[in-house]
């Protein structure tokens, strides 16, 4: 039976032997959705893809600035994008595209994360994990500046959302999906459950679908991370059913 853990950063480790910090965002983005149907203005963090190239759409611009919308405004840029976007991606208000800009600096680690959302890793420590057969990582530029003399050669992983949270983590009264722009709103319990059914067979590290900021690797990706010695990351089982 595969066993699944959620990456979080390892504070511990990070403060003691690594400086390496980063302020950036990703190049692009869907902006916030206003929903007529819902009422809702929201937007998601956790959906993105840095390997998406908009530079050579007409209305890039339109990505650039983030901002609320009104639903059918949402769903023209949406449409825009999805020809570039992963097969099946869901694409919800927020999400993001292209590499990350900004500042960087200090000595990365292995892997270094924003808020347990967007990690960023070493060319050479992923290619090790490669090599051993991790399935599924995908690394892509950034456009990080350095101040030093010779900056780290830093890769952000892109995750994709695969898979559900246990709809024993949803709380009954909480209202189903809205039929118009799909927001669910429910908080992530603090005993997450995955939905054993639901889960890729074919990848070692993903998202989880309905709550991507919960960032899942199987055991093989977690084995492997500790016996190569790549620290920086902790791991938390999470149970399925």
């Amino acid at each position: 039976m595969v066993r699944f853990f959620e990456l979080l950063q390892d504070e511990a480790v990070v403060r003691e032997r690594y400086s390496g910090e980063f302020d950036a965002a990703h190049k692009w983005g869907l902006p916030g959705a206003n929903c007529h149907t819902c009422g809702a203005i929201w937007g998601v963090a956790g959906h993105q893809y840095p390997a998406v190239d908009l530079s050579q759409l007409p209305e890039r611009k339109e990505f650039e600035e983030a901002r609320p919308e009104p639903f059918s405004e949402f769903a023209r840029l949406r449409e825009l994008v999805r020809p570039l976007a992963p097969p099946n991606a869901w694409l919800p208000p927020g999400t993001t595209f292209g590499p990350l800009v900004g500042r960087a600096s200090g000595k990365f680690g292995p892997f270094t994360s924003q808020g347990d959302i967007t990690w960023l890793v070493l060319r050479e420590a992923l290619e090790r994990l490669q090599a051993e057969g991790v399935r599924g990582l995908l690394g892509c530029r950034t456009e990080l500046r350095f101040r030093q003399k010779n900056p780290p050669d830093v890769l952000e992983l892109q995750i994709e959302p695969h898979g559900r949270l246990h709809p024993d983590c949803i709380p009954p009264e909480v209202p189903q999906p809205c039929p118009t722009c799909g927001r669910h709103a429910f908080r992530l319990p603090e005993e997450p459950i995955l939905d054993a059914a639901s889960l890729p067979t074919e990848l070692d590290l993903f998202r989880v679908g309905n709550f991507s900021t919960v960032i899942v690797g199987t055991e093989r990706f977690m084995e492997t991370v500790r016996r190569l010695e790549l620290d920086g990351i902790a791991f938390r089982e999470l149970p399925t059913r």
